[in-house]
């Protein structure tokens, strides 16, 4: 049986509109854990591609991107530009602008 909160955090990462990113630890509180965010690291890493999530979505509490380069952060980059989200010249995104918060 799958845990309810890994069923609610992924109902959540399924809800994030296009253009819009949410971050791990929002994820987490909106599921019942304030403190969960890095369950949410570990339930994308197992479940996104099996889930069909939209993983890249997902920044963190800075809105940086948290993959390395070379390590996913250019493709997740790119999918976030092509639904419109911007960055800075420092690779942050205006959670204020494009955050979701369900």
């Amino acid at each position: 049986m799958i845990p309810s909160f890994t069923v609610e955090a992924i109902e959540l990462i399924r809800a994030i509109p296009q253009g819009r990113v949410a971050t791990y630890g929002g994820i987490a509180a909106m599921a019942g854990s304030p403190r969960g965010a890095r369950q949410v690291v570990r339930i994308l890493h197992a479940c996104s591609e099996k889930e069909n999530l939209p993983w890249w979505r997902v920044v963190n509490r800075a809105g940086r991107i948290a993959l390395k380069p070379g390590y996913g952060y250019e493709e997740q980059r790119d999918l976030l530009e092509a639904e419109g989200v911007e960055f800075s010249a420092t690779d942050r995104i205006d959670l204020s602008r494009f955050g979701w918060k369900g």
